[in-house]
């Protein structure tokens, strides 16, 4: 059984992962508009992934004997300057992601819930590998740059990363 605090938080990380899915849909929206096919794809598949970690988080907690908890979800923002200030946000929030996670996986260890701390590991590794993807997608930006034809490349080359 989970202590009411690891719940609290554990439900508190369910919304966060369902509003990262939200985030990253509606920022496909916008590449979309924007004719960036490639980053759309891309991010329609980093959408569904962070469902996928909001389903993992939902089951873990009814596994537990505890009810899991959907709160409110704030709209994420429609507009964006370009499409590197577009991936500096998804990579800003990839690094706030990480930090929950590291709090979520300490509070677990002050309860000394180690079924949770050993549970949330493998978010510990996903984190890793999903802001090491977004920086190389910010380098791809930074190597082609944005001005004339660069925006093209930019989206072939976020297309080419989408995992088969």
């Amino acid at each position: 059984m989970l202590s009411q605090k690891v719940v609290g938080k554990l439900n508190e990380h369910i919304n966060l992962e369902f509003y990262s899915s939200n985030l990253y849909l509606q920022m496909s929206a916008w590449c979309e508009i924007k004719g960036l096919d490639g980053c759309a794809a891309f991010l329609r598949l980093q959408a569904r992934e962070e469902l996928g970690h909001m389903h993992k988080l939902f089951k873990y907690v009814y596994e537990t004997g505890s009810l899991p908890v959907l709160g409110d979800i704030a709209a994420p923002p429609v507009e964006y300057v370009s499409i590197s200030d577009l991936f500096n946000k998804v990579y800003d929030h990839e690094c706030h992601i990480t930090r929950e996670i590291n709090a979520l996986l300490n509070a677990s260890a002050k309860e000394g819930d180690l079924s949770t701390v050993n549970f949330l590991q493998w978010y510990v590794a996903e984190q890793h590998e999903e802001e090491h993807r977004i920086q190389q997608v910010l380098d791809k930006i930074r190597i082609i740059g944005e001005s004339d034809t660069g925006v093209f490349f930019i989206d072939r080359a976020v297309g080419g990363m989408i995992r088969k």
